[in-house]
């Protein structure tokens, strides 16, 4: 006998769709979080520590 879970009731239902809201393009719902971006100018230091590690070891 297997133990039942917390959400074993509802696991396995379709994930609801709106008849009211259309789905959110994939582009749009990217730029709506973009501006919050956790840690702004972290790829460009990653760049430029890369750089200058280069630099020292030519």
């Amino acid at each position: 006998m297997t133990e039942k879970g917390k959400y074993d009731d509802i696991i396995n239902l379709p994930h609801p769709i709106s008849k009211k809201h259309p789905p959110m393009p994939m582009d749009k719902r990217a730029a709506q979080f973009s501006p919050f971006a956790a840690v702004a100018g972290h790829k460009e230091a990653i760049q430029e520590k890369i750089k200058n590690d280069m630099l020292l070891n030519e």
